[in-house]
């Protein structure tokens, strides 16, 4: 039984939403979640990877110098463990939501300095320049994605947690106001917590925040918005998903060609070719049941597939043979989910049957 239901008397089975499984007991333990965690969590990720590109774009373009006198070296994985150091200081001394893009934005600078220099701590001879680097650090930044995914992504929120959710955000409204946007977002939440013990205390503690007609800087979110807006802006064009429908199945049958090439010539790692010829048949064969099925909504949940299983599968690969070449896969197929899932959400916010055009028209493939 979650704090809610034991201070309402409620039994289990009598509560309205979900308190069983591992939901309900990280709700006892005081731990819901926050309504911005993938956005945070995504933005993380993308200023590490950020930073490891623009810290070896910058190493090879200056010579990779070395800071120190003689007889040392100041790894910057130094200042990566220190900018990690002054997130984690961030996170524990201030409470509300306003500090968390902070955090993504130090923390995700600090990690990607850290992590830029995992070859040299997986190698004998300490080497920077240690071949599979790349795949190590897209592997890391892929399973701290997944994490963050099982944590916050794959359910929606329970009312418990849009209720601590709007009381969050009262935190920051009690010290600094509200501003419009942000007092309308704390009234939906509000609103989604309906029934919820506690609710009518705090929609009345909202309504004691004065008004502030400033909005607080939030990077983190204003790209969020933008990339949205973007790919929203370019799915109304129907020939956008086509390219990009066309792109992933193409990508996907060059992956398999240079699966089939290396294995031809030999020499390569077996698992290297493995992943290859996996990977490209299997994000072909989404793309071909994508393209079979008369359900739209359907086929692009196919191609989000295929998409990523070329992220998980492929683009490994293509980065254990040749980092820059695989990170320019990798910001393709970044792209290409990120217009697939655009037209995806037009779609279900659409409410017409998938596979008609907003019109009225049957749109063909």
């Amino acid at each position: 039984m979650t704090a809610a239901g034991r201070a309402t008397g409620d039994s289990p089975s009598s509560v309205p939403w979900s308190a069983r499984g591992l939901r309900g007991l990280l709700l006892r333990w005081g731990l819901p979640r926050d309504p911005h965690a993938s956005r945070h969590v995504t933005g993380f990720l993308v200023v590490t990877v950020l930073t490891v590109l623009v810290t070896r774009g910058a190493l090879a373009a200056t010579g990779f110098p070395q800071v120190g006198g003689p007889g040392l070296h100041v790894s910057h994985v130094l200042w990566g463990g220190l900018l990690l150091a002054v997130a984690v200081l961030l996170a524990l001394s201030f409470i509300g939501p306003v500090v968390r893009p902070v955090v993504v934005l130090v923390g995700g600078v600090g990690f990607g300095l850290f992590v830029d220099e995992i070859g040299k701590f997986v190698t004998e001879d300490y080497d920077y320049f240690y071949g599979p680097t790349a795949m190590l650090v897209y592997v890391a930044v892929v399973a701290l994605a997944l994490i963050g995914e099982a944590l916050s992504g794959l359910r929606s929120a329970v009312p418990p947690e849009k209720l601590a959710a709007a009381v969050d955000q009262a935190v920051a409204g009690v010290a600094g106001g509200f501003s419009p946007r942000v007092r309308a977002h704390a009234h939906d939440l509000l609103a989604a917590a309906d029934g919820v013990p506690g609710r009518d205390e705090a929609a009345a503690l909202v309504a004691t925040v004065r008004p502030d007609g400033s909005e607080l800087p939030d990077p983190i979110a204003w790209v969020s918005h933008t990339v949205v807006a973007v790919s929203r802006r370019l799915v109304r064009a129907a020939w956008v998903p086509r390219v990009a429908v066309v792109t992933i199945a193409g990508t996907a049958l060059l992956g398999v060609a240079r699966g089939l090439w290396l294995a031809r010539d030999g020499g390569t790692s077996g698992w290297i070719v493995g992943a290859l010829l996996v990977g490209g048949a299997a994000t072909t064969a989404a793309c071909v049941v994508g393209l079979l099925t008369d359900d739209r909504e359907h086929a692009f949940t196919w191609f989000r597939r295929g998409v990523l299983v070329s992220l998980l599968v492929t683009q490994v690969a293509l980065l254990r043979i040749e980092e820059w070449a695989g990170y320019a896969g990798l910001a393709l197929d970044v792209v290409l989910l990120g217009l697939v899932a655009a037209e995806l959400d037009v779609l279900r916010e659409r409410g017409a049957p998938p596979a008609e055009a907003a019109d009225g028209t049957t749109q063909a493939w």
